[in-house]
């Protein structure tokens, strides 16, 4: 399995387009899963469902299957969170994974940069970004800077990277 990020700030575009690319990887013919890290508190469960009751009774981890899907909700219950190898482990075999934020993790990635966040580019101090996808030009930064809105154009780029020529 390959895999491949996309970084940057909060507001930058980040999810936008990892929607865009893993629509634009499909379309090419590509197993493609996700991960996405959250920096806060994140509940993908209900209170009042069976599977969330499961979960306050105690449970570690609940397994919720249907005709159209299932899910495994893993509770930590004040272990540390999971480092991300651990995680792409646990995936299925996919052609590529994307991987949503882990900033400093050590994969390659594409930084998402919108000049109206008012941040400075992470690609300055973080050498796993091997590209900047903008919606402003940038010059003197030493990597390819991409259109943010040319979604084919950055797929071709992480897939040349990865050596996955389509």
């Amino acid at each position: 399995m390959k895999i491949y990020g996309v970084t940057g700030w909060k507001n930058t575009g980040k999810t936008t387009l990892m929607e865009r690319l893993v629509a634009e990887m499909v379309a090419r013919g590509l197993r493609v899963s996700t991960v996405k890290h959250a920096h806060h508190d994140t509940e993908i469960d209900h209170p009042g469902r069976d599977s969330h009751r499961h979960r306050v009774a105690g449970a570690t981890e609940v397994v919720l299957c249907s005709p159209r899907r299932w899910a495994v909700m893993h509770e930590l219950r004040d272990t540390a969170e999971p480092p991300l190898a651990d995680l792409l482990a646990r995936l299925s075999p996919v052609d590529l994974v994307l991987i949503e934020g882990y900033k400093r993790a050590a994969h390659p990635k594409i930084e998402a940069y919108r000049a109206c966040a008012g941040r400075d580019l992470l690609a300055r101090s973080n050498d796993t970004i091997r590209a900047v996808a903008s919606d402003t030009a940038l010059d003197g930064i030493g990597l390819p800077v991409l259109d943010l809105d040319d979604t084919a154009a950055i797929a071709d780029f992480i897939l040349r990277d990865l050596g996955m020529q389509t």
